[in-house]
């Protein structure tokens, strides 16, 4: 292996495992923030300000874009598997399963992007990752009913769920086949078609509601709430969707999905260590198995 080669290896594993560490962070700002609010005002908030932060970076020079002459439907197709149906198909179902379906669920995203890269990319996945994403999901399952098990037994419910792990494994393919496009263009066009989508949602909701003048006001007149977008809006639209698309250019979708179980241990140890959350025996090992899976996937 060449020093470019694992310069550049190393480079995509530190962006993966930085992406999903800001990830798993976002909870305490997400359980903060949704106590004053509906998740779509959050996400609406969210990407607008990630909006009007990378907008500016164009308009001062500090980054660029160049779509000219471009087949703009691989970066359309990316916007609207991951955050558009994503994030939609998550809310949705979350909120019509139990924390423990939800979790076990989403929990699979690294088993379908590896399916999804197998049958569109054609890329079979090495025995390593293969036996670390198995580790890493044991662990997240572990953590997840260590609180546990209940049912809801919502048809619905499990459909989006799985909508939202195809919705993402989908967005891993395509961001990888459309390599005719920077980091930044990825990331621009993800967070334009979310500020779009997500403010018409949130206007309607909170019009439908009553609440249209305290929705605008919102940002303004609760510091919590600003907080939580800013860190939603700046740390994980802006930097953690730059941070997944150069580690799935950089290491391709199979090696950067193996990283998505760390966010579920941030989370966890966050809640410990700053919410003073209770640590059980179970979530120690849970914890342990997805770091220890992770570390399997990317050995070589």
């Amino acid at each position: 292996m060449t020093r470019l080669s694992k310069n550049k290896i190393l480079s995509g594993c530190s962006s993966a495992a930085l992406c999903e560490i800001l990830f798993g962070f976002s909870y305490l700002f997400t359980k903060q923030a949704t106590e004053s609010a509906s998740v779509m005002t959050l996400l609406c908030w969210r990407f607008l300000i990630a909006f009007a932060a990378m907008s500016f970076c164009l308009l001062t020079g500090i980054a660029r874009i160049h779509l000219k002459g471009k087949n703009l439907l691989p970066l359309f197709c990316i916007a609207v598997f991951q955050p558009t149906i994503y994030f939609i198909a998550e809310t949705v179902g979350i909120g019509a399963t139990t924390a423990s379906e939800s979790g076990s669920f989403l929990a699979c995203i690294p088993v379908g992007t590896l399916l999804a890269s197998s049958l569109i990319l054609k890329k079979k996945p090495k025995k390593m990752q293969i036996i670390g994403i198995t580790v890493t999901l044991a662990g997240v399952l572990g953590c997840v009913l260590a609180k546990g098990m209940e049912a809801s037994f919502s048809l619905s419910g499990y459909s989006m769920l799985l909508l939202a792990v195809a919705s993402y494994s989908l967005y891993c393919v395509f961001a990888e086949k459309a390599d005719g496009f920077t980091d930044f263009e990825k990331t621009y066009g993800m967070i334009a078609m979310g500020a779009v989508v997500f403010t018409a949602i949130a206007v309607f909701q909170n019009q439908s509601a009553g609440t249209l003048t305290e929705f605008f006001r919102l940002p303004f007149s609760d510091q919590n709430f600003l907080i939580a977008v800013l860190y939603q809006g700046l740390g994980c639209s802006v930097f953690a969707f730059f941070l997944s698309n150069a580690a799935i250019r950089k290491i391709g979708t199979n090696q950067a999905s193996s990283f998505v179980g760390l966010s579920t241990a941030v989370s966890i140890l966050a809640g410990v260590l700053i919410l003073q959350e209770p640590f059980s025996s179970p979530q120690i090992i849970g914890t342990i198995g997805i770091v220890g899976g992770v570390y399997l996937a990317n050995i070589k």
